[in-house]
């Protein structure tokens, strides 16, 4: 990725794996619907949403596609949920053939929202 993408669809047009994109459009899919008043943008060189204050991302690395909770808190409060994934401070990293579900994205998406609201 040369170019600094300028649009979150500028973004995924670089990601030249089908699955990693195909992956990366429906968790994008899964927070608009989640926060419908969140806005897109591109940050740090990746995908992200802001709602009082900067909210999640996303990209997509070689091996693997990563969803940015962008809080150490958020991904502690629900270890249990993610004991199974590959996780670190403020990531979730998963495949493309084995995306997050939905719910537990949802869930985490309203944690960050409660959390950037109550100015945590």
């Amino acid at each position: 990725m040369a170019d600094k993408p300028k649009s979150v669809d500028d973004y995924l047009a670089t990601v030249t794996h089908a699955d990693k994109r195909a992956a990366l459009q429906r968790l994008r899919e899964i927070i608009r619907a989640a926060a419908p008043k969140a806005e897109e943008g591109i940050s740090y060189r990746i995908p992200t949403f802001r709602q009082h204050g900067m909210l999640v991302g996303f990209g997509a690395t070689r091996h693997h596609c990563s969803f940015y909770l962008l809080s150490n808190s958020t991904v502690a409060d629900h270890k249990e949920e993610l004991a199974g994934y590959d996780t670190s401070t403020g990531t979730i990293r998963f495949q493309p053939e084995t995306p997050l579900p939905v719910a537990l994205v949802r869930k985490l998406v309203k944690a960050r929202i409660k959390e950037n609201e109550s100015g945590g």
